[in-house]
């Protein structure tokens, strides 16, 4: 089969980079764009964006910035985590970022609450965080009880401390391309596409999944305009859902340079839907059951073995977006602490 042109371009251009640095030369932008990746090794076989490689680069660079900003007299930046319930996945998801913020300086806080809490104790508890001065920035994981709604929670933490992205107010500038706490995994995939080099200029994107603090956001971004306030990707977005239909779905895929996949669904998108050299980035996590050892483990939404051999560029999972997001949303608290937004 004849190799795709533009991921080839792209490797070479990487690899060039690489071999630069490793003659001594002082890192370039390519050299410093390489780190990150992991090379699958086979050369028509795609790129593979570590977003544990790159999360560790982008903690360091805010490790430098809350030990310069405390160095100035500051108060140390402070996370201050609820979490509601007993769900295993977000004590696991709560615990990563608490290791995080550890790791790079950002004082943390977790609040645990019963499932049965009221929304009222849940509001009382973000009020009182709200009006706390030592307080950077507040997270409630999600998702919630059912008798709890998140859409009033989430309203509830003051926008300037909101560093989930998820207040009404930071939703909607965000549509309007204004300076905003972006949700932390929008704004990974969105730094994932940067740092790769990814071009969305004047490119096709199909985002799989419309939910309101993934999907949407990083439609937002990627298609509004690049010489904005808050600038965007410049690409002609198509957003796909659970209504689609699979063959409907094939169609636009078919057309997209850069694939990004949030809708849940184990290995929705196989290696006859993605056009050869498309940037896939996966977003799913799911937990999948191997019918041969019966053990569980994590899958994406993207049958990653057969679409690298197509892509110029894939995420996997784990290790792809999550780290990734885990990292934005340290950023996002220092942003909240140094008042760069609000």
């Amino acid at each position: 089969m004849a190799a795709p042109t533009r991921g080839f371009a792209l490797l070479r251009g990487r690899l060039a980079g690489l071999l630069t640095l490793d003659r001594g030369a002082a890192p370039g932008a390519a050299g410093r764009a390489f780190r990150g990746f992991r090379s699958s090794g086979v050369r028509h076989e795609a790129i593979i964006v570590s977003g544990t490689e790159m999360a560790k680069q982008i903690q360091k660079e805010i490790q430098r910035g809350v030990e310069s900003w405390i160095s100035l007299g500051n108060r140390r930046p402070h996370l201050s985590i609820i979490l509601v319930g007993d769900n295993p996945a977000s004590h696991t998801y709560v615990r990563n970022k608490i290791r995080a913020a550890s790791a790079v300086g950002i004082c943390s806080e977790l609040i645990l609450k019963p499932k049965d809490v009221s929304q009222e104790e849940l509001l009382d508890i973000i009020d009182q965080l709200n009006m706390d001065p030592r307080v950077s920035g507040i997270l409630v994981q999600l998702p919630l009880p059912d008798h709890v709604d998140e859409r009033t929670v989430c309203n509830g933490i003051t926008p300037e401390k909101d560093v989930d992205g998820f207040h009404i107010i930071n939703i909607g500038r965000l549509c309007l391309d204004q300076h905003s706490l972006i949700p932390a995994t929008a704004s990974a995939v969105w730094e994932i596409i940067k740092r790769t080099g990814i071009e969305t200029f004047g490119k096709n994107v199909v985002v799989a999944g419309r939910s309101k603090n993934v999907g949407m956001p990083i439609a937002m971004l990627l298609h509004t305009d690049g010489e904005h306030e808050r600038p965007g990707g410049d690409a002609t977005v198509t957003i796909a859902h659970r209504y689609t239909p699979k063959e409907q779905l094939k169609i636009h895929t078919h057309l997209a340079d850069v694939l990004v996949v949030a809708a849940g669904i184990p290995k929705l998108i196989t290696s006859d839907m993605v056009k050869d050299g498309a940037a896939v980035i996966d977003v799913g996590i799911n937990y999948f059951q191997d019918p041969v050892t019966g053990k569980t483990r994590l899958v994406g939404d993207v049958d990653f073995e057969a679409v690298k051999k197509k892509a110029s560029f894939i995420t996997p999972v784990p290790g792809g977006v999550g780290p990734m997001t885990v990292a934005m949303l340290l950023k996002n608290t220092l942003l909240a602490a140094k008042k760069i937004i609000y």
